[in-house]
């Protein structure tokens, strides 16, 4: 059977799916595993990317330390691969790391430096959890790229032993990110799964999240943005070809109930841009790599979702210094009409109140 969905069901599956409807989700961990993943893509115009998506789906009750203590004691939650992950799906991972590295060029470099590989998981047995900075670069062979890892052989050792599971960031503080060996941050006692029920359990998590996908979609180096062949056949009204949907995501669309939120740029729902488009009809490009005078909507501009609907671009920053949330700009991709405008104020007073900020610049109704 082929579902048939209208552009507004499919993108109520789809807020519904993220918990960006008015029935917010109870706590952090129950977020991150509906979610499946959090960016931590740490840039802070106003708040890091993981907490401004909690807080986009928790409200005020979340609080950035709580993510800590779940990440750092209770060991709940963990990082890899550039999202944060509840504990319960590292068994989905491990035949993932277990190919790692996938490129040859990684894989010769680690072999040819296989007494390096030994010394560092030496001194983390000995002397974990550590900086980078804290371990001696003894490579063998020395780490060569164009870009911002050239020489960094620590460092680009760590990332593999955590992509391999053998190490695993323990902490983060204001110096960046803390190794130890994997073995005392992750638990000992999971089940293990074979590659193809992992693959298939991770697609199926996938699908839950986004509500409806394509099978295939742009190739992502960690984390897929497509979902294969799970799920159910389904079109949707003026898009091209076929889409996935979620297993009853259809039946939850009756009591749909709206809200307003304000995105992080890094947010799952805005990530794959085809599909934002495609489904929304809405338009979006995280300019902070662009030069200030070629940007549209502003540096690190926040997504605007009201209802089922992507209406505009916030363009704030958060100056602590002064205590205020400075708002440029309100982008309306149409004119707002007053409940609109009522609504996006009321979530801003909201993200400042959280950032215990005072509003400055928006233009009241």
């Amino acid at each position: 059977m082929t579902h048939r969905l209208t552009r507004e069901q499919a993108r109520r599956v789809a807020v519904r799916a993220q918990l960006l409807s008015a029935d917010r989700p109870a706590g952090i961990v129950e977020t991150i595993d509906a979610l499946t993943v959090v960016n931590i893509e740490p840039t802070a115009a106003i708040a890091p990317s993981a907490d401004l998506i909690l807080w986009s789906r928790l409200g005020w009750p979340y609080q950035p330390a709580d993510l800590v203590r779940l990440v750092e004691e209770d060991r709940a939650v963990f990082e890899w691969g550039g999202f944060y992950r509840t504990m319960a799906d590292l068994p989905l991972l491990r035949p993932e790391m277990a190919k790692r590295p996938q490129s040859r060029e990684a894989r010769e470099w680690l072999a040819a430096n296989d007494v390096f590989r030994r010394e560092v998981m030496a001194k983390l047995r000995a002397e974990g959890p550590l900086r980078p900075a804290e371990i001696a670069d003894t490579a063998q062979v020395s780490w060569r790229s164009s870009g911002w890892t050239n020489n960094r052989n620590t460092l680009q050792l760590l990332e593999m032993l955590v992509l391999r599971g053998d190490v695993a960031v323990s902490s983060r503080d204001s110096g960046g990110r803390l190794f130890d060996l994997a073995e005392r941050v992750y638990p000992a006692d999971l089940p293990v799964l074979s590659p193809e029920d992992a693959a298939r359990e991770r697609a199926e998590r996938r699908l839950a999240s986004y509500g409806v996908a394509r099978a295939k979609s742009l190739s992502q180096p960690i984390e897929p943005i497509d979902v294969g062949g799970v799920g159910e056949e389904a079109v949707i009204d003026d898009t091209a070809g076929t889409w996935r949907l979620a297993p009853d995501a259809l039946g939850a669309l009756e009591d749909f109930a709206p809200r307003t939120a304000l995105l992080s740029p890094f947010d799952r729902l805005v990530f794959d841009r085809k599909r934002l488009e495609e489904i929304f009809g809405y338009e979006y490009l995280l300019e902070m790599y662009k030069p200030a005078a070629k940007r549209r909507w502003g540096y690190f501009a926040l997504p605007i979702l009201h209802g089922d609907r992507f209406v505009g671009k916030l363009d704030a920053k958060a100056d602590r210094k002064a205590g205020v949330l400075r708002i440029f700009a309100v982008h309306e991709d149409t004119p707002f009409d007053a409940a609109t405008t009522d609504a996006v104020h009321r979530e801003i007073h909201d993200l400042a109140q959280w950032l215990g900020l005072e509003v400055q610049g928006l233009r009241e109704a």
